[in-house]
């Protein structure tokens, strides 16, 4: 049970990934400007018309409206007079967005909610792993830590909204996903009886590593080449793709010779695998992924980003991150000894 506690945790999170890569692809990143309510509500609004002022209407504490093309929320539980009364209200300090989007609003919900059902099951991953204290305590333990990050994660989340987008915050919030990712696909492979019939070499792992970090830094790097494409359609609207990366800034192009590079190291590493007979079947669908990933980066770029486009780009270099991270675990619980190559 504790195992498949850990898979279905692990599958919310990517799912959480591919929420977060879809808010990204619409810009509905500010749908929901307060947190963890969506404009003072649990369930958000799906007309304008809620939030702006109403006479005779019951305000509750902490209640959101826009007023003069900024949030203002409730100061107490109130019913509101004829006219809007500005001693009733106080300003949102958080930031002076206040646009109200419902396709927008509902994607972030959408997101938040995903978000929220990860966590939960996150959380009962780490419950049943109390039963695994007397013999694996290093599985309770992780489990927790996972708690922690999630929760972490959450805050990083409510940075993001209140930074109005910050690249940075925008960054580390998809890194520490990454991280979450990693620790239960380690729990996932050190809770698995499986035992491996050989043992790889040292520089083989060595190899394998090094591609991981190549991974992150491309991700990095991928991040940065967003943002980039966000203010530029800030600039030229959405109806102008094919100027989007007409001027790219310099991160641009060392993301796609960046490219290459993992590509060359990931086939080094399948080749290596082929010789050396490890039969480590991960580095088929590593190739597999890193092929994916190039063609819809160039589909960006020649195609003037296509549907979709953005975020499977993104999706799939999370996934590689992960195959590729299950491998070198892989490598780590081989067992016959080998001589180093």
């Amino acid at each position: 049970m504790y195992r498949n506690s850990v898979k279905i945790a692990l599958i919310l999170v990517y799912l959480v990934i591919v929420a977060g890569a879809v808010v990204r692809m619409t810009g509905s990143g500010m749908g929901c400007p307060d947190w963890p309510k969506c404009f003072g509500y649990y369930i958000p609004p799906t007309q304008e018309s809620e939030l702006l002022f109403q006479a005779e209407r019951d305000y509750e504490k902490g209640q959101v409206i826009i007023v003069d093309e900024s949030l203002k929320v409730a100061k107490s539980d109130f019913t509101s007079a004829e006219h809007y009364n500005p001693k009733n209200w106080e300003n949102y300090t958080r930031h002076d967005y206040a646009v109200f989007n419902p396709a927008h609003t509902w994607t972030e919900y959408i997101n938040r909610l995903v978000g929220a059902l990860a966590g939960f099951a996150v959380l009962i991953m780490a419950v049943l792993s109390f039963r695994k204290w007397k013999t694996r305590k290093r599985l309770c333990i992780l489990s927790w830590l996972s708690v922690f990050l999630m929760v972490f994660q959450a805050w990083l989340g409510a940075t993001v909204v209140y930074s109005v987008l910050a690249p940075v915050r925008i960054t580390l919030h998809m890194v520490m996903a990454l991280v979450i990712v990693a620790i239960l696909l380690y729990i996932l492979a050190d809770s698995s009886a499986k035992i491996y019939a050989f043992k790889v070499s040292k520089s083989f792992k060595a190899v394998v590593l090094v591609s991981i970090i190549l991974s992150l830094i491309q991700v990095i790097l991928g991040t940065q080449v967003r943002q980039f494409v966000d203010e530029q359609v800030k600039v030229l609207g959405y109806g102008t793709r094919d100027l989007w990366l007409n001027n790219p800034e310099i991160s641009f192009y060392i993301h796609r010779s960046f490219s290459v590079l993992i590509f060359l190291v990931n086939l080094f590493i399948w080749w290596k695998n082929k010789q050396k007979f490890y039969k480590l079947g991960l580095t088929n669908w590593i190739i597999f992924l890193i092929v994916i990933e190039i063609f819809t980066g160039m589909g960006m770029y020649y195609l003037d980003f296509p549907f979709l486009s953005q975020p499977l780009h993104l999706v799939i270099a999370s996934v590689l991150f992960g195959v590729q991270f299950y491998l070198l675990l892989e490598c780590f619980k081989s067992s016959k000894p080998l001589k180093t190559s």
